[in-house]
Protein backbone atom coordinates (compact mmCIF):
# COMPACT_ATOMS: atom_id res chain seq x y z
CA UNK A 1 0.00 0.00 0.00
CA UNK A 2 2.87 2.38 0.81
CA UNK A 3 4.51 1.59 -2.53
CA UNK A 4 1.27 2.42 -4.34
CA UNK A 5 0.94 5.72 -2.42
CA UNK A 6 4.35 6.89 -3.63
CA UNK A 7 4.22 5.29 -7.08
CA UNK A 8 4.25 7.55 -10.10
CA UNK A 9 5.13 7.63 -13.75
CA UNK A 10 8.77 8.51 -13.16
CA UNK A 11 9.19 9.91 -16.68
CA UNK A 12 6.05 12.05 -16.82
CA UNK A 13 6.76 15.66 -17.74
CA UNK A 14 3.02 16.41 -17.82
CA UNK A 15 2.58 15.42 -14.16
CA UNK A 16 5.59 17.56 -13.24
CA UNK A 17 4.16 20.56 -15.10
CA UNK A 18 0.69 20.02 -13.61
CA UNK A 19 2.20 19.68 -10.14
CA UNK A 20 4.25 22.86 -10.43
CA UNK A 21 1.36 24.83 -11.92
CA UNK A 22 -1.05 23.75 -9.18
CA UNK A 23 1.45 24.47 -6.42
CA UNK A 24 2.41 27.86 -7.87
CA UNK A 25 -1.23 28.96 -8.05
CA UNK A 26 -2.31 27.68 -4.63
CA UNK A 27 0.79 28.60 -2.58
CA UNK A 28 0.18 32.39 -2.62
CA UNK A 29 -3.38 31.79 -1.35
CA UNK A 30 -1.98 29.63 1.43
CA UNK A 31 0.65 32.25 2.23
CA UNK A 32 -2.09 34.87 2.54
CA UNK A 33 -3.95 32.73 5.04
CA UNK A 34 -1.00 31.34 7.00
CA UNK A 35 1.53 34.19 6.91
CA UNK A 36 -0.37 37.33 5.97
CA UNK A 37 1.65 37.63 2.75
CA UNK A 38 0.27 39.30 -0.38
CA UNK A 39 -2.22 41.37 1.61
CA UNK A 40 -3.70 38.37 3.45
CA UNK A 41 -5.02 38.30 7.01
CA UNK A 42 -2.48 35.85 8.41
CA UNK A 43 -3.31 32.88 10.59
CA UNK A 44 -5.21 34.63 13.38
CA UNK A 45 -7.06 36.96 11.02
CA UNK A 46 -8.06 34.11 8.72
CA UNK A 47 -9.22 31.94 11.62
CA UNK A 48 -11.11 34.92 13.04
CA UNK A 49 -12.85 35.65 9.75
CA UNK A 50 -13.63 32.10 8.67
CA UNK A 51 -14.72 31.01 12.14
CA UNK A 52 -16.30 34.21 13.38
CA UNK A 53 -18.02 35.53 10.25
CA UNK A 54 -18.44 32.41 8.13
CA UNK A 55 -19.19 30.07 11.04
CA UNK A 56 -16.67 27.38 10.09
CA UNK A 57 -15.34 25.23 12.95
CA UNK A 58 -11.79 26.23 13.91
CA UNK A 59 -10.41 22.77 13.10
CA UNK A 60 -11.86 22.98 9.59
CA UNK A 61 -10.36 26.46 9.10
CA UNK A 62 -6.95 25.14 10.16
CA UNK A 63 -7.32 22.23 7.74
CA UNK A 64 -8.14 24.64 4.88
CA UNK A 65 -5.08 26.74 5.71
CA UNK A 66 -2.88 23.63 5.92
CA UNK A 67 -4.23 22.29 2.61
CA UNK A 68 -3.48 25.54 0.81
CA UNK A 69 -0.14 26.32 2.46
CA UNK A 70 1.46 22.97 3.33
CA UNK A 71 -0.42 21.11 0.59
CA UNK A 72 0.89 23.38 -2.13
CA UNK A 73 4.46 23.08 -0.84
CA UNK A 74 4.09 19.30 -0.81
CA UNK A 75 2.72 19.34 -4.35
CA UNK A 76 5.58 21.52 -5.59
CA UNK A 77 8.17 19.23 -4.00
CA UNK A 78 6.28 16.12 -5.00
CA UNK A 79 6.22 14.96 -1.37
CA UNK A 80 3.15 12.99 -0.36
CA UNK A 81 1.72 14.30 -3.59
CA UNK A 82 -1.44 12.22 -3.73
CA UNK A 83 -2.41 13.16 -0.16
CA UNK A 84 -1.59 16.82 -0.77
CA UNK A 85 -3.56 16.88 -4.04
CA UNK A 86 -6.48 15.19 -2.27
CA UNK A 87 -6.45 17.85 0.47
CA UNK A 88 -6.45 20.61 -2.15
CA UNK A 89 -9.27 18.84 -4.01
CA UNK A 90 -11.43 18.66 -0.87
CA UNK A 91 -10.69 22.26 0.04
CA UNK A 92 -11.57 23.70 -3.35
CA UNK A 93 -14.55 21.42 -3.88
CA UNK A 94 -15.86 22.69 -0.54
CA UNK A 95 -15.11 26.30 -1.41
CA UNK A 96 -16.85 25.99 -4.76
CA UNK A 97 -20.04 24.47 -3.37
CA UNK A 98 -20.19 25.44 0.31
CA UNK A 99 -18.54 28.82 -0.25
CA UNK A 100 -21.33 29.83 -2.60
CA UNK A 101 -19.28 30.23 -5.78
CA UNK A 102 -21.53 27.80 -7.63
CA UNK A 103 -24.33 30.37 -7.34
CA UNK A 104 -22.23 33.07 -9.03
CA UNK A 105 -22.16 31.38 -12.42
CA UNK A 106 -19.22 30.21 -14.45
CA UNK A 107 -16.98 33.23 -15.00
CA UNK A 108 -14.55 34.94 -12.69
CA UNK A 109 -15.61 38.40 -11.62
CA UNK A 110 -13.02 40.19 -13.79
CA UNK A 111 -14.89 43.48 -14.03
CA UNK A 112 -16.84 43.53 -10.75
CA UNK A 113 -20.11 43.15 -12.62
CA UNK A 114 -21.41 40.10 -10.73
CA UNK A 115 -22.11 39.27 -7.10
CA UNK A 116 -18.95 37.19 -6.61
CA UNK A 117 -16.50 34.83 -8.24
CA UNK A 118 -17.78 32.06 -10.50
CA UNK A 119 -16.45 28.52 -10.75
CA UNK A 120 -14.02 28.62 -13.68
CA UNK A 121 -10.95 28.94 -11.41
CA UNK A 122 -12.20 26.07 -9.26
CA UNK A 123 -12.65 23.83 -12.29
CA UNK A 124 -9.02 24.42 -13.31
CA UNK A 125 -7.71 23.78 -9.79
CA UNK A 126 -9.81 20.65 -9.39
CA UNK A 127 -8.75 19.36 -12.81
CA UNK A 128 -5.06 19.74 -12.00
CA UNK A 129 -5.42 18.33 -8.48
CA UNK A 130 -7.43 15.29 -9.59
CA UNK A 131 -4.96 14.58 -12.42
CA UNK A 132 -2.11 14.59 -9.91
CA UNK A 133 -4.13 12.55 -7.44
CA UNK A 134 -4.62 9.86 -10.09
CA UNK A 135 -1.21 10.00 -11.79
CA UNK A 136 1.15 10.86 -8.96
CA UNK A 137 3.99 13.33 -8.95
CA UNK A 138 5.95 12.56 -12.12
CA UNK A 139 9.57 13.55 -12.68
CA UNK A 140 11.84 15.25 -10.16
CA UNK A 141 9.79 14.54 -7.05
CA UNK A 142 10.41 13.32 -3.52
CA UNK A 143 7.78 10.62 -4.11
CA UNK A 144 9.70 9.45 -7.17
CA UNK A 145 12.87 9.15 -5.11
CA UNK A 146 11.04 7.28 -2.30
CA UNK A 147 9.37 5.00 -4.84
CA UNK A 148 12.75 4.03 -6.27
CA UNK A 149 14.14 3.35 -2.76
CA UNK A 150 11.15 1.11 -1.91
CA UNK A 151 11.72 -1.14 -4.97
Amino acid sequence: MIKQFFSTNTQSWSLLISRLALGAVILPHGMQKALGAFGGYGLSGTVGFMHGQMGMPVILVLMVIAAEFLGSIGVILGAGTRFMAFSITLTFFGAMFLGGHIHNGFFMNWFGAQKGEGIEYFILVLGLAISILIGGSGKFSVDNWISKKLK
